[in-house]
């Protein structure tokens, strides 16, 4: 099921000018050459955590490849000189920083593409300034005493916590925000409120979460009030992962994602059926990854007619060369190729044509290519598929872009009623899942 032709992924960049409002210095290009500016400007309380932070920064973009201009100086934001910059970080901004043309300057960055990154007190900032508490996500409340809290890591594909166990046991200063932002936003991590004393939003408490806002991508993080979290490996990870994304370095779904349950959750394979030669390994880390084959591991506790089914997918070879596919549709069945001749299979190969190629509806329907390059992580970088299917209708988002929108036309083959599995396709094929989940859709025709 491959053939031997690479498919390059399209770089896109174009610095954007709109009358006197700059958008972002580029898009989606590597980060090199990337700019981000640090403001942290306070007109209330001021964490002495700043200077450290100003300096993890620096630091990331030094080994990030991406420069980094720090400033506590408003009048910096101008059309022009946001211009320079493809994201800006409030860094523990606190009080009414901006003025009311220095507000234009920057909303008119935003929405031309610019990228925020919003750290811990960025909360605490511009009140009466509606834009921004939409960009920010939620306005500070209140916070306990320092302590230890558990993080609990809902998305494990952006690249802001990818690299996190499902839980994260660390020390700081636990924000409670006036309002829940879970469905305006995409939440990243969430406080388990009884590990620790001080939580006021009843058990469901974000504490880090990204969003597509008005045109620009905005990233926030409650965490890093202490100096001591700018030393630390992994929120120093967290923090380059969400510089990535805003810059436009990583992609990642950053749509509001609410009323999934698990189908997979990286703890058990209990409903699952291995079907054909090879198997998946089970990792500590909740990942599972294809060996041998070729096989498919599907869902065998029932099949599904209307759904929106999303996990998280990653290629180890450098090359993109590592075949697998979803796999919806298909009657239960222990023989695998029962799935390849009567459902379908959204692919993840990155080397094969067009329309056996990552996103395409296998030997169907290309995806948008352009879309799909634009959207796509590397090898090596987890990416997120959601696979829509209402009717005879299939519609795939990678990365929160919808890249391909199928329509069954076939007599012999329905997307009505069926399984779903994923493929593991031969020794040398190495592809790795997170968190296969699932939600039921109202049933309706084409």
């Amino acid at each position: 099921m491959r053939s031997t032709p690479r498919l390059a992924t399209a770089v896109v960049g174009a610095a954007l000018l709109l009358g006197c409002v700059s958008g972002p210095a580029s898009s989606h290009p590597g980060a090199a050459g990337k700019r981000v500016l640090v403001f942290s400007k306070t007109a209330g309380f001021r964490h002495d955590s700043i200077p450290a932070g100003v300096e993890a920064v620096k630091q990331l973009g030094t080994s990030g490849g991406f420069t980094v201009d720090a400033t506590e100086d408003a009048g910096a934001f101008t059309g022009k000189n946001l211009g320079r910059y493809d994201a800006v970080v409030f860094l523990s901004t606190t009080g009414d920083v901006l003025n009311d043309v220095q507000q234009a300057a920057f909303e008119g960055y935003i929405r031309h593409g610019g990228g925020y990154v919003g750290i811990h007190a960025a909360a605490d900032t511009e009140y009466d300034w509606a834009f921004y508490g939409g960009l920010a996500g939620a306005y500070f409340q209140s916070h306990p005493a320092i302590q230890q809290a558990t993080v609990d890591v809902e998305d494990r594909a952006h690249p802001s916590t990818s690299g996190l166990a499902g839980t994260w046991d660390r020390t700081d200063e636990w924000y409670n925000y006036r309002s829940d932002p879970r469905d305006r936003v995409h939440v990243l991590a969430s406080l388990d409120e009884s590990s620790y004393t001080g939580g006021t939003m009843n058990g469901d408490h974000p504490i880090a979460w990204c969003q597509n806002y008005q045109g620009g991508r905005a990233f926030y993080t409650g965490l890093g009030h202490t100096k001591e979290s700018y030393a630390e490996p992994a929120f120093r990870a967290h923090l380059l992962g969400g510089i990535r994304w805003a810059v436009g370095d990583a992609q990642a779904d950053c749509r509001p994602e609410n009323g999934y349950r698990a189908l997979f959750d990286g703890s058990s394979l209990d409903g699952w059926k291995q079907a054909g030669p090879g198997s998946f390994t089970l990792s500590e880390d909740g990942t599972l990854t294809s060996s041998g084959g070729m096989g498919l591991l599907w869902y065998a506790t029932s099949g599904f007619t209307s759904y929106s089914l999303k996990l998280d997918w990653k290629m180890a070879g450098v090359d993109g060369d590592d075949n697998s596919g979803v796999f919806v549709g298909f009657p239960p069945s222990d023989d695998p190729w029962s799935a390849v001749n009567n459902g379908y299979e959204i692919q993840i190969d990155a080397t094969d044509v067009p329309e056996k190629t990552t996103g395409s509806v296998y030997g169907f329907q290309s995806a948008d290519l352009k879309k799909r390059d634009r959207a796509l992580n590397p090898p090596g970088e987890w990416n997120t598929y959601e696979i829509r299917v209402e009717g005879e209708r299939l519609r795939v988002w990678l990365n929160g872009v919808k890249i391909n929108d199928f329509t069954n036309t076939d007599p012999a083959r329905s997307l009505r009623d069926g399984h779903l599995g994923i493929q593991n396709h031969g020794a040398d094929d190495q592809v790795s899942f997170r968190d296969i989940r699932l939600k039921e859709l109202p049933t309706k025709g084409n």
